[in-house]
């Protein structure tokens, strides 16, 4: 628990403590040198001594320290040991001196086993410690123009060695604080404060290119100009104080660049596109930057840059604007070039009317606009051709065509160019007349008018005018159908097209169009004959021509008539015919009037045959007569009449008288009583049958057979018919009995005895007899 610790080291003395340790009544510390011959340093405590310091040591010499506990009877109670280098010995200062104002310089010579030194520097109070590794050893951190006390010690690891003799050194004046400035082109002015203990100042000047001489002032105010400079160069100042003994203090350097000339050459470009203007000018020396003011007014733009132009965007049409460029660099500016007028593209032209002063031609009219020298009409229509009108006047004329939208804008110009690009216009002329026209049908209250699509039209009025009454027709087709109209009436027709942006085209021309004639009225029919019609109407137009037709199922007839009446001809027997009259003009054709019902007389029958079916009856069939339902059928002769009333087309007429000539004739009477008198070709009965017919058996195979004749100018023949054949004779003229030879026997045989006619088969109705 004894322990030793050194709490100071000298070059000569080292100073050490211990603990009080128990039952101790001294203390006995010796130093020994170690590696060095010399003698050992013995020293005594008592025990209320704790610490102790060695001296007479040998400097930067290491020593082994021993210290002893000892009791009352000189024995030791506890012992401890270290090892500990004094420091090295004390140098000497060769000089100290002042180069700068916060800093002291000082000199020695280097002592053996020192590592480093402790420079000290001390103001009354106050001291700077700097510790340095050799000589020289400056101490910074200074006053300027202050007396201080320098000592210097050695280190090494031991410790540090007793301060040297002082030496007193001033640290020489505080360099001046420079105020420089570039007020023009080619001066610098620089100011400073006054420094503290100086008697004067000295400024040098030169070129920080090191070319020219260098100026160089001494003055004992705080000012002085540096004048005929090089503009926007960069000169180096060096500026130091000096005390009364003429001892120079710090210096201080300054580099300052003399303001830049004006710039020279400029140039202004304008961008009428854009509205803007490309300042242009020569680079000048030492300038920075540049500034271009462009000012109009009260108005100022500024563009600042780097290079030798700049844009100005943003400026006003119809302006004039005054342009000057100003140099800078971290000096200051230059002055201003002298301003550079400008003036701008005018503005767009305003106020602009469109007037269509008359048809075809259009007036675009406008308000003149500062520096508007002169003016340019583009008017575009829209079917992409293109006119134009130069002017220095404000209004412009231009042919137009109608239907068409125009687009129409106006531009200034001057030398500086085109205005801006204003309002576009537009202006659609009224659309055009439909000048084709033309009526594709007309009827006696409607007419049809079709036309072809005209430019610029979205509706059609079509407006047919005749007296004071109007009828109208609205549409976006090209086709109008005018209806309700009176018949037989000229119409002032014509046709407007409408555009939503213009309205109505009301230079159209008219088309006179009158309508077909009215429906006639039949007034009367009459017969004129069998098959022969008069047809009377009211006639109410002179220029039409009336035809009137007869329609039934077997077609058509027709007569025709400038008139009020006309004669239908050739009818068709037993038809019911249906009569109606149109009237037809260059209009156009009617209505047909109101149809009359005709009928005309039943046809007589084409075909009529007689045949005698007894001696007294005898039997009339015809064809059916068209429009016939019943027949009367009469054969008359003077010795009486025969008569039939029939529904069929045939009919037995007896009391017939035979051997008589008659004359036929027929009524064919329609449904409604109409009555149709046919006479045909006489009739004539056929002979009388002969009577008191006998048969005599002339042999085994013949016969003879005998009549009466009822008139001896009439031949007969009689005819044998059985099983086994068939056998006739006939008599000369004159005779009555006849002989049929070669008869078969055994057989029944009828005979019949009949007159001999011209035509036809033979009479089959007069009496039989049997013959076994």
């Amino acid at each position: 628990g004894f322990s030793l610790s050194i709490y100071d080291v000298t070059s000569q003395s080292i100073s050490v403590r211990w603990p009080k340790f128990p039952g101790a009544s001294s203390y006995r510390v010796t130093a020994t040198a170690v590696n060095t011959v010399s003698h050992s340093l013995l020293v005594h405590f008592s025990d209320v001594t704790l610490k102790a310091t060695l001296t007479s040591l040998i400097p930067n010499t290491i020593y082994a320290i021993q210290a002893e506990a000892i009791d009352k009877n000189g024995i030791i109670l506890g012992e401890t040991q270290t090892v500990q280098s004094t420091a090295p010995d004390i140098p000497v200062i060769d000089q100290a001196y002042s180069k700068l104002s916060n800093s002291i310089t000082v000199e020695w010579r280097a002592i053996p086993g020192a590592t480093n030194y402790m420079l000290t520097a001390q103001d009354g109070d106050s001291f700077i410690e700097t510790v340095v590794k050799n000589s020289p050893g400056t101490v910074t951190g200074l006053k300027p123009a202050t007396l201080y006390r320098i000592t210097i010690r050695s280190i090494n690891s031991g410790g540090k060695s007793q301060p040297s003799p002082f030496r007193k050194v001033k640290t020489v004046l505080a360099a001046p604080i420079l105020s420089v400035s570039s007020s023009s082109c080619d001066s610098i002015a620089v100011s400073w404060k006054a420094v503290h203990m100086a008697a004067g100042f000295s400024v040098s000047l030169m070129r920080s290119d090191g070319l020219g001489r260098m100026l160089k002032e001494n003055t004992t105010n705080t000012s002085l100009i540096f004048t005929n400079l090089d503009p926007g160069t960069l000169y180096t100042i060096k500026a130091y104080a000096w005390n009364a003994n003429g001892l120079p203090g710090d210096d201080v350097t300054y580099n300052q660049r003399t303001s830049p000339h004006a710039p020279a050459d400029v140039k202004v470009a304008f961008n009428s596109g854009a509205l803007r203007a490309v300042v242009s000018w020569m680079p000048t020396e030492g300038a920075l930057t540049y500034s271009v003011t462009v000012s109009s007014g009260l108005l100022k733009l500024r563009c600042n840059t780097s290079s030798a132009s700049c844009m100005v965007p943003s400026l006003q049409c119809g302006s004039e604007y005054y342009v000057s460029v100003t140099a800078f660099n971290d000096a200051g500016s230059s002055k201003p070039t002298d301003a550079v007028s400008l003036k701008t593209i005018p503005c767009a032209p305003v106020n602009i009317s469109i007037e269509e002063d008359e048809p075809g031609h259009l007036l675009v009219s406008w308000s003149s606009v500062n520096f508007g020298h002169y003016y340019v009409v583009f008017v575009k229509s829209d079917d992409g051709l293109e006119a134009h009108c130069n002017t220095s006047y404000t209004q412009c004329h231009f042919q137009s065509d109608c239907g068409f939208t125009y687009f129409i804008s106006v531009f200034a110009y001057n030398k500086a160019g085109q205005s801006p690009l204003g309002d576009v216009f537009n202006y659609t002329t009224a659309p055009c007349c439909p000048s084709d026209f033309r009526t594709v049908f007309t009827s006696s209250d409607t007419v049809r008018v079709t036309w072809a699509p005209v430019r610029g039209a979205d509706l059609y009025e079509t407006r047919a005018a005749a007296g004071s009454g109007v009828v109208l027709c609205n549409d976006t087709a090209t086709a109008c159908t005018l209806s309700a109209l009176q018949c037989s009436t000229p119409y002032n027709i014509t046709v407007y097209s409408f555009s939503e942006a213009r309205g109505s085209n009301t230079s159209c021309v008219p088309q006179y169009v009158a309508t077909a004639p009215c429906s006639p009225e039949i007034k009367n029919i009459s017969k004129e004959g069998l098959s022969v019609i008069s047809v009377q109407w009211q006639s109410n137009n002179k220029e039409a021509t009336y035809v009137v037709t007869a329609r039934g199922e077997a077609g058509l007839w027709h007569c025709t008539s400038t008139g009020n009446s006309c004669t239908l001809t050739d009818l068709p027997c037993g038809s019911t015919l249906s009569v109606s009259a149109i009237a037809r003009s260059p209009a156009g054709q009617s209505l047909p009037s109101y149809s009359v019902p005709l009928e005309t007389a039943p046809c007589c029958p084409s075909d009529l045959i007689l045949t005698q079916v007894t001696q007294s009856v005898t039997n009339i069939s015809w064809s059916v007569g068209r429009g016939a339902q019943t027949y009367i059928t009469t054969l008359e002769s003077p010795k009486g009449q025969a008569k039939c009333h029939t529904l069929q087309n045939y009919c037995l007429l007896g009391c017939i008288t035979c051997g008589t000539n008659y004359t036929v004739s027929l009524k064919a009477i329609s449904e409604t009583g109409l009555t149709s008198s046919c006479t045909y070709q006489g009739y004539s009965s056929s002979a009388c049958c002969p009577s008191g017919v006998k048969l005599y058996r002339l042999s085994n195979n013949g016969i003879r057979v005998f009549w009466r004749a009822s008139d001896e100018t009439i031949n007969y023949n009689a005819d044998l018919r059985g099983s086994k054949g068939n056998f006739t004779c006939t008599p000369r003229s004159g005779l009555s009995h006849c002989d049929i030879t070669e008869i078969p026997c055994g057989d029944v045989y009828t005979v019949v005895v009949a007159p001999v006619t011209d035509k036809g088969p033979r009479l089959t109705f007069c009496p039989k007899k049997l013959y076994s």
